[in-house]
C-alpha cells in the first residue's frame, strides 16, 4: 500500500504529486490495468511474442540511418 505523510508547509498540489510519483513508480497501476481481465497463459504467450517482434523490428529499422 502506496502512502504519503503531509510534510510542513508542504501544499496539496506537491502532497498530491509526490502520491501520484510514488504510484507509478511501484507499479500498482500498470498491474491493475494487466490484470482487470483474466487472460490465458496461451494468449498471454502470443501477445508477449507479438511485442517482441514489433521491438525487433522497431531496433532493425531504427539502425538502417546509421
Amino acid at each position: 500500500m502506496t502512502s504519503v505523510v503531509l510534510r510542513q508547509n508542504e501544499s496539496q498540489d506537491q502532497l498530491l504529486k509526490r502520491f501520484r510519483k510514488k504510484v507509478v513508480k511501484s507499479g500498482i497501476l500498470s498491474t491493475v490495468r494487466r490484470k482487470r481481465w483474466f487472460i490465458s497463459k496461451s494468449e498471454l504467450r502470443r501477445v508477449e511474442k507479438k511485442k517482441a517482434v514489433r521491438r525487433i523490428k522497431r531496433r532493425q529499422t531504427g539502425r538502417m540511418g546509421e
